[in-house]
């Protein structure tokens, strides 16, 4: 990072129907930045919103040439709204905030930092979640099942509040895969990290924008996008049965070339279930044969980075 000027914050506010808070909001980020030692702009990102947030983001605009306004012609989702900002971002370090108050600006100081310390992401974690139960044991369950299957170890208490450096930007813009979490790729590409607890804010105002029904929706998407895992579910439970089946019908026919030494007395109806199991045995690990294959094509069409190579040579204090 050069010392020859003067660093510059790309602030990126996702935003969904939040015209209730974002006057509270803007005036709260406003006070913070003003007080940093770097430039910003900041850059709302409409997701499609029905009430007043684009109007209002426009006003904003036309009073202050560091506010930007990315406007969706429809909704995409939160994801796509998150990597539209960080596409349009020209600041040497790119912060993303939520727009509903939970996520406490007074922490950004915090996060520039660490930056300035050399991490160029760094990711907030929150001391306690402002959710539901179902949502919170829903949240341990997913992360678990990516840790297990996926192996991707992802911090559960972490958020989408972050910081990452414009390295770790042009790293993303590499990857064009449509179904997205982006923390969990922010987390794939890896680099120097550090993290800045704090606590969750009660939402102020409006509702929030993800139902139980989008987060179910992006923990599938999530697991597809990150691992080729289930691809092979089929493959695990036939290499079960088709030994199963393959010993209990060699058995069987022992049994029956020695005269039923064993008393089962098994009838027609049985051994056609013993070789039925073990024809489907066969067919759930042909599925896993076209799942290995599936997963290739898979990998390769995510056209994701083969490598990424960290250029920052030097970790030393920016200034």
């Amino acid at each position: 990072m050069s010392n020859r000027h003067r660093s510059v914050l790309s602030v990126v506010v996702p935003v969904y129907n939040e015209a209730v808070g974002l006057k509270r909001f803007h005036a709260g980020l406003m006070a913070v930045l003003k007080d940093v030692p770097l430039d910003y702009e900041v850059l709302y990102v409409d997701d499609g919103s029905r009430d007043a947030s684009v109007r209002y983001v426009a006003a904003l605009q036309k009073e202050d040439p560091n506010v930007r306004l990315i406007k969706f012609t429809r909704n995409f989702g939160k994801e796509m709204a998150t990597t539209a900002g960080i596409h349009a971002a020209q600041g040497d370090a790119i912060l993303l905030i939520d727009a509903d108050g939970q996520h406490p600006v007074e922490a950004i100081p915090r996060f520039i930092t660490k930056w300035q310390q050399g991490a160029q992401v760094v990711i907030g974690r929150r001391g306690n979640r402002q959710a539901s139960l179902i949502k919170r044991l829903g949240s341990k369950l997913f992360y678990a099942l990516l840790r297990r299957f996926a192996g991707v170890t992802l911090d559960p208490n972490a958020s989408d509040f972050r910081l990452i450096d414009k390295n770790v930007q042009t790293e993303f813009n590499r990857i064009h895969e449509h179904n997205r979490i982006t923390r969990g790729l922010i987390d794939w590409l890896g680099y120097e990290r550090e993290y800045v607890a704090y606590e969750e804010k009660v939402r102020a105002d409006g509702a929030a924008g993800y139902s139980t029904r989008k987060l179910f929706k992006l923990a599938i998407d999530s697991m597809v996008s990150l691992s080729i895992s289930p691809l092979y579910i089929t493959a695990y439970i036939g290499a079960v049965v088709l030994p199963a089946a393959t010993l209990l019908g060699i058995a069987m026919v022992l049994n029956f070339l020695l005269h039923d030494p064993l008393h089962a007395h098994a009838t027609g109806g049985a051994y056609l279930a013993v070789l039925l199991l073990f024809l489907i045995g066969i067919l759930l690990v042909s599925q896993g044969i076209i799942g290995l294959y599936l997963s290739h094509i898979h990998t390769e069409t995510q056209d994701r980075p083969l490598y990424v190579i960290d250029d920052n040579e030097a970790m030393t204090t920016r200034l």
